[in-house]
């Protein structure tokens, strides 16, 4: 597993945006990137640039995932029939860490991660620590009997700042959900807009 070395919220202010929507991103307060040169006036950006940062909007969304892992996903998206870009959001968000935090059965995709790296995590009944399992339609993901009362799991289901996507269907008394279908990309709740178009389009330079 790659680790993340750096805090989820530089990564924000690096981007320039709130990605996960969260109240407690700096970027609500500092809108510009971290260090001294991060108040610096930026010229027009490339077309290069434009793209890089949707790649990096992107993949830090999901937790940062490494670029090797990315890649992977993209190469995945161009094999797959119809549209690469909506087959690129289709898989990230069947990663067993986009549903759980989807399922908001943790707070974040980091906390997602870890939580699904420690064991707590069922995938029809058996137990799976592997944040990058893709998830398929109707497979049914639940929180280990024992951790369902923890209090990290209980604060991220009673949490207003997120709903529960309609690809998914979550019973949080019983701390279980279903993956109904993979979805396109205006049926993910972004908080911001994100673009695969521009992802492909780097990687197909």
């Amino acid at each position: 597993m790659s680790k993340r070395l750096e805090s989820k919220y530089k990564i924000n202010r690096r981007l320039g945006v709130n990605l996960w929507g969260r109240a407690k991103s700096p970027v609500n307060r500092r809108d510009y990137g971290p260090g001294q040169h991060g108040q610096r006036r930026k010229g027009k950006p490339s077309d290069f640039s434009v793209q890089l940062m949707a790649k990096q909007k992107l993949k830090g969304y999901y937790g940062n995932i490494s670029e090797k892992q990315f890649r992977k996903y993209y190469e995945e998206a161009v094999r797959r029939k119809g549209d690469t870009s909506e087959n690129l959001i289709n898989l990230l968000e069947r990663r067993l860490d986009a549903v759980v935090y989807r399922l908001k059965f943790a707070i974040t995709p980091f906390a997602s991660r870890q939580f699904i790296n420690h064991g707590h995590i069922l995938v029809n009944g058996k137990k799976v620590n592997i944040p990058s399992y893709l998830v398929r339609e109707g497979d049914v993901i639940e929180v280990r009997e024992k951790s369902k009362q923890l209090a990290a799991v209980l604060d991220a289901a009673q949490s207003n700042e997120r709903d529960v996507p309609e690809y998914m269907e979550a019973d949080h008394r019983q701390m279980k959900g279903t993956f109904l279908r993979g979805p396109g990309l205006s049926d993910v709740p972004y908080p911001v807009q994100m673009e695969p178009n521009l992802v492909v389009e780097f990687y197909s330079r």
